[in-house]
Protein backbone atom coordinates (compact mmCIF):
# COMPACT_ATOMS: atom_id res chain seq x y z
CA UNK A 1 0.00 0.00 0.00
CA UNK A 2 1.52 3.55 -1.44
CA UNK A 3 1.70 6.13 1.44
CA UNK A 4 1.27 9.59 0.59
CA UNK A 5 4.25 11.75 2.21
CA UNK A 6 3.19 15.48 3.80
CA UNK A 7 5.77 17.90 2.82
CA UNK A 8 3.52 20.79 3.90
CA UNK A 9 4.92 20.58 6.95
CA UNK A 10 8.47 20.70 5.78
CA UNK A 11 7.99 24.15 4.22
CA UNK A 12 8.72 27.16 5.51
CA UNK A 13 5.55 29.39 6.40
CA UNK A 14 4.42 32.88 5.17
CA UNK A 15 5.64 34.80 8.72
CA UNK A 16 9.19 32.33 8.85
CA UNK A 17 9.83 33.51 5.80
CA UNK A 18 8.99 37.19 5.84
CA UNK A 19 11.27 37.31 9.37
CA UNK A 20 14.12 35.77 7.02
CA UNK A 21 13.70 38.53 4.35
CA UNK A 22 13.26 41.12 7.11
CA UNK A 23 16.54 39.71 8.76
CA UNK A 24 18.33 39.66 5.43
CA UNK A 25 17.32 43.27 5.21
CA UNK A 26 18.81 44.09 8.31
CA UNK A 27 22.18 42.10 7.70
CA UNK A 28 22.48 43.76 4.67
CA UNK A 29 21.97 47.48 5.96
CA UNK A 30 24.09 46.88 8.87
CA UNK A 31 26.80 46.14 6.57
CA UNK A 32 26.70 48.78 4.04
CA UNK A 33 27.01 51.24 7.20
CA UNK A 34 30.04 49.58 8.58
CA UNK A 35 31.46 49.28 5.26
CA UNK A 36 30.36 53.18 4.35
CA UNK A 37 31.10 53.89 8.01
CA UNK A 38 33.98 56.64 7.67
CA UNK A 39 32.74 58.38 4.49
CA UNK A 40 29.59 58.74 6.45
CA UNK A 41 31.64 60.32 10.09
CA UNK A 42 33.12 62.54 7.42
CA UNK A 43 30.10 63.43 5.82
CA UNK A 44 28.45 64.30 9.05
CA UNK A 45 31.23 66.20 10.43
CA UNK A 46 31.49 68.41 7.68
CA UNK A 47 27.58 69.28 7.96
CA UNK A 48 27.85 70.03 11.41
CA UNK A 49 30.65 72.15 11.66
CA UNK A 50 29.01 73.82 8.51
CA UNK A 51 25.65 73.72 10.45
CA UNK A 52 27.29 75.26 13.72
CA UNK A 53 28.59 78.13 11.56
CA UNK A 54 25.62 79.22 9.81
CA UNK A 55 23.43 79.18 12.17
CA UNK A 56 25.53 80.78 14.90
CA UNK A 57 26.31 83.70 11.90
CA UNK A 58 22.72 83.97 11.17
CA UNK A 59 21.59 83.70 14.55
CA UNK A 60 23.91 86.12 16.27
CA UNK A 61 25.20 88.24 13.43
CA UNK A 62 22.25 88.39 11.48
CA UNK A 63 19.54 88.72 14.31
CA UNK A 64 17.44 86.03 13.22
CA UNK A 65 15.20 83.76 15.31
CA UNK A 66 17.68 79.64 15.35
CA UNK A 67 14.60 77.80 13.54
CA UNK A 68 14.60 80.36 10.57
CA UNK A 69 18.73 79.83 10.31
CA UNK A 70 17.48 76.63 9.54
CA UNK A 71 16.28 77.48 6.49
CA UNK A 72 19.78 78.59 5.14
CA UNK A 73 20.72 74.61 5.49
CA UNK A 74 21.13 72.98 2.01
CA UNK A 75 19.06 70.11 1.43
CA UNK A 76 20.10 66.71 2.52
CA UNK A 77 20.90 68.28 6.33
CA UNK A 78 17.41 67.52 7.70
CA UNK A 79 19.57 65.49 9.94
CA UNK A 80 21.34 67.89 11.81
CA UNK A 81 19.89 69.53 14.79
CA UNK A 82 20.64 73.33 16.32
CA UNK A 83 21.01 73.84 20.14
CA UNK A 84 21.63 77.22 21.29
CA UNK A 85 23.81 78.43 24.63
CA UNK A 86 22.62 82.25 24.36
CA UNK A 87 24.49 83.12 27.95
CA UNK A 88 28.08 81.59 26.17
CA UNK A 89 26.52 82.55 22.44
CA UNK A 90 27.07 79.19 21.05
CA UNK A 91 25.29 77.18 18.21
CA UNK A 92 26.17 73.37 18.75
CA UNK A 93 24.51 71.13 15.90
CA UNK A 94 24.46 67.43 16.40
CA UNK A 95 23.64 64.42 14.04
CA UNK A 96 22.88 61.04 15.00
CA UNK A 97 24.24 60.76 18.10
CA UNK A 98 27.46 60.84 16.33
CA UNK A 99 28.71 64.38 15.19
CA UNK A 100 28.53 67.55 17.01
CA UNK A 101 30.29 70.94 16.23
CA UNK A 102 30.33 74.10 18.15
CA UNK A 103 30.75 77.96 16.79
CA UNK A 104 30.75 80.54 19.74
CA UNK A 105 29.75 84.65 18.44
CA UNK A 106 32.97 86.84 19.79
CA UNK A 107 32.61 90.55 19.27
CA UNK A 108 34.70 91.81 16.99
CA UNK A 109 35.52 87.88 15.40
CA UNK A 110 32.23 86.67 14.23
CA UNK A 111 31.29 82.83 14.69
CA UNK A 112 34.81 80.50 15.86
CA UNK A 113 34.74 77.10 15.31
CA UNK A 114 35.19 75.86 18.87
CA UNK A 115 37.59 72.23 19.51
CA UNK A 116 35.97 69.44 21.82
CA UNK A 117 38.45 70.49 24.15
CA UNK A 118 37.59 74.03 24.09
CA UNK A 119 34.12 73.23 24.60
CA UNK A 120 34.46 70.80 27.39
CA UNK A 121 36.86 73.34 29.16
CA UNK A 122 34.76 75.51 29.78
Amino acid sequence: MATVKDTSSSRPSKARLAIYAGALFLVVLVALFVYNYKSIKGQLDIGTAYGARVACSCHYIGGRDIEDCEKDFEPGMEVIRLTVDEDRKRVTASALLMESATAEFREGWGCLMLTDEQVEAE
